[in-house]
């Protein structure tokens, strides 16, 4: 693999890190600028806003800037983010912070991913982008635990203070190891705004907010959950986060290979077994050693839906991926928020600690439905031609008769 991959991969591991890490500093940043814990919540929501009207908002400004230089400019803009955060003396510019860092992470995975996807043979892309995304999930082994605990002990300040040098280091590593890629290689605005009006595209969109919703569903009560019905202490919630991550992680792994092979039957497959996973959950979570195993496999077949969701949206918009690659990145923070909300919503509603994973699971069904409309639609001809997705990639076969 080539070494810019590793320079895309730490940038991931920076974006990663700052994304996950303030759930467990909402103490720190409640009692440091005397506010609620409640109310230090908002600072997640201010990020998750910053990503889904950043990606397609500086995608579309730099429609014209070479690839190369996006990268650095959008991880620049990433790292003042956190450095406004870090020195911010008050709630709501801490909350105008959290936005700024925000805005670029969709932007910046959209525009990698296709940079990635252009640095290795055609057989290899799905690898590529999951090389790129191994910097997030490690992000949740080594990142997010870490910078807590620096933050829990040094003040929340440190964490952003740490996580600003990371985006130095990145852009350095960018600026060194990324080739250029010319102008010539991709679409203009025009050319990426009508890529977004394909059926295919937004069907795949569609099923991140759905598919994806469902791991969050969980995800955001994973910790109670533990807690609550499994009977962990409080002390052990960072190691299960961890074990979190090392299932992402492995779902990364497994997800390139797979995707290169067969795109949607990876798709299907691994929407089906969160579905399955989600509601033996329900049951393992009352077990502290199946708990545990089910952490680890939620997050391998939750991340294992992130690749070829991405490669399909860049396969279907082919001619000018990098918008409709950066709006998935908006799908899955509106997964996020979504799936936040409705297992909230389902534990608020007095259906127990455990109700998230079923809802998880009606919501995975749901991604399922989507992409199996898409992949059934995808096959029939249209205007004399058909799109057929096969292990070598996706190519267009025309039909004579």
């Amino acid at each position: 693999m080539p070494l810019a991959l590793l320079a895309l991969a730490v940038s991931a591991f920076g974006i990663g890190t700052t994304e996950f890490v303030m759930m467990g500093l909402l103490p720190n940043v409640a009692n440091d600028l005397d506010t609620s814990v409640p109310t230090a919540g908002y600072l997640v929501s201010a990020y998750a806003i910053g990503v889904v009207v950043g990606a397609p908002l500086l995608t579309a400004l730099g429609s014209r800037i070479p690839r190369k230089r996006m990268l650095v400019l959008l991880m620049a803009l990433f790292t003042v983010g956190n450095l406004a955060s870090a020195l911010a003396p008050s709630f709501g510019l801490l909350i105008a912070g959290r936005v700024l860092a925000g805005l670029p992470h969709g932007a910046f995975f959209g525009v990698g991913a296709v940079v990635a996807a252009r640095l290795v043979s055609e057989d290899r892309r799905a690898r590529a982008v999951a090389t790129m995304f191994l910097g997030l999930t490690i992000a949740n082994i080594v990142g997010v635990p870490v910078a807590t605990l620096l933050g829990q002990n040094l003040g929340w300040r440190a964490t952003f203070l740490v996580v600003s040098a990371i985006g130095v280091v990145a852009m350095a590593a960018l600026a060194r190891l990324v080739p250029r890629v010319s102008l010539e290689q991709h679409g203009g605005l025009r050319q990426e705004l009508g890529a977004l009006r394909d059926r295919q595209v937004l069907l795949g969109l569609l099923t991140a907010v759905f598919g994806f919703a469902g791991v969050f569903a969980v995800y955001s009560y994973l910790a109670s959950m533990m807690t609550e019905v499994t009977g962990f202490g409080e002390s052990t919630v960072t190691l299960v986060l961890a074990l979190f991550g090392i299932g992402m992680t492995l779902g990364a792994l497994v997800a390139g290979p797979l995707t290169d092979r067969a795109l949607r039957p990876t798709l299907y497959g691994s929407l089906a077994a969160l579905a399955v996973v989600l509601v033996l959950f329900d049951f393992t979570v009352h077990v502290k050693w199946a708990a545990l195993v089910s952490v680890v496999v939620l997050g391998a077949v939750g991340f294992m839906t992130t690749t070829p969701l991405q490669m399909l949206v860049m396969n279907k918009a082919k001619h000018a991926p990098t918008l409709a690659s950066a709006s998935n990145h908006s799908a899955f923070n509106l997964a996020n928020a979504g799936g936040a909300w409705l297992g909230g919503a389902a534990i608020a509603a007095g259906w127990g600690w455990t109700s998230p994973t079923l809802v998880g699971a009606v919501l995975a069904v749901i991604g399922l439905a989507i992409a199996l409309i898409a992949g059934v639609s995808d096959r029939a001809p249209v205007g004399g031609s058909r799109v057929v997705a096969s292990g070598e990639g996706v190519r267009r076969l025309s039909e004579v008769g």
